[in-house]
Formats: structure tokens, C-alpha cells, sequence
């Protein structure tokens, strides 16, 4: 029996569950979506016996392939899938790189903010919640995406957060530049 999944368009997952010589195996082939569908990598990994079968594909792969897989999506789709279900969030949760990398995008943005809260021994995670908002809200200002707001309404209905004296300071910087 052969059952094709697809996850977050990056890599398809062909699982082939047999019965050779009365031992149940499960083999995982791995292969970029869009390449010729008659082209099968070689096996990632070789499952045994057949009760330690996982329940849904989400257990049958390694946590350091899962962990690739959730490197690559952005900080609002990663805090998503922390919420699809347990494994997905034990994997997401504990692995530090990934809340790093994320952390280290929006550093460009907020690296006083970034540099502070690691300093003070926040956790990456921590420091990604507590200023992400903050670096969407900082480089919105500093493209001039507000730079022609008559009133406080036109902004009404727009997440904000609080930005300290530094910072504005920058955007004034910089409407004054533009």
C-alpha cells in the first residue's frame, strides 16, 4: 500500500507498507515536490517491526527532518503549527534553533530590543514574542508606510505596541530624510 503526503510544498513523502516474509516494515522515500513522480530517492529510514508503526506520518519522521521542515516557514506559520497538535508543538518548542532563527530575522529590525532581552536571559522564543510585533510595527515606520497618517483614526484597527524613546527618535530620523 503506498500513501503520498505532501508537507508545506517543499518535499513529498512516499511511505511503502508491505509484509516481507511475514515481518511488517514501513520504508520512507523522500523526493522535491514537482520532480518526475518516477523518480524515488532511496529510503530515508526503514521502520520495524509492524506494531511499532507510528500512527500518522507526523510520527514516523525524525525530529531533526521535522525540525528542517519547520525551519522553513516564517514566524506567524511556525506559531501556527506549534497549535496543530501535540508532536508538532513538543517539536517546535524544544528546539531552540528554530525560535533562534526566527529571533535573529526580526533582530535586523529591533536589535537594541533583541540584544536587551538576551541579555537580560530570555529565552529566544521569549524574546521573538516580546518583539515581533515591535520590529513589524518599526520597519512599517521606517519605510514610510505611515508617513502620510493625518489622525490617530487612520491607524485605528492596526496592531501597535509600545516603542521606546530610541526608536522613535529613528523614525523621526528618518521621515525627516525622506
Amino acid at each position: 500500500m503506498y500513501i503520498c503526503i505532501n508537507i508545506y510544498n517543499t518535499v513529498s513523502f512516499l511511505y511503502n507498507h508491505s509484509s516481507v516474509e511475514g515481518d511488517d516494515h514501513m520504508t520512507l522515500f523522500c523526493s522535491p515536490v514537482g520532480s518526475d513522480s518516477r523518480t524515488v530517492m532511496p529510503p530515508v529510514f526503514l521502520l520495524l517491526p509492524g506494531d511499532a508503526r507510528p500512527q500518522g506520518f507526523v510520527d514516523a519522521l525524525p525530529t531533526e527532518m521535522s525540525v528542517k521542515i519547520f525551519g522553513e516557514l516564517d514566524t506567524p506559520s511556525l506559531c501556527s503549527a506549534v497549535r496543530t497538535c501535540r508532536r508538532w508543538r513538543d517539536i517546535i518548542e524544544d528546539s531552540d534553533q528554530l525560535w533562534r532563527t526566527q529571533c535573529l530575522s526580526v533582530r535586523t529590525v529591533c536589535q537594541r530590543e533583541v540584544d536587551r532581552d538576551r541579555r537580560d536571559g530570555l529565552s529566544w522564543k521569549v524574546t521573538l514574542v516580546r518583539n515581533y510585533t515591535r520590529s513589524r510595527m518599526k520597519r512599517d515606520w521606517l519605510r514610510g508606510r505611515y508617513s502620510h497618517v493625518r489622525s490617530w483614526e487612520e491607524l485605528s484597527g492596526r496592531k501597535t505596541t509600545p516603542l521606546d524613546a530610541e526608536t522613535w527618535g529613528e523614525i523621526l530620523q528618518a521621515e525627516l530624510d525622506r
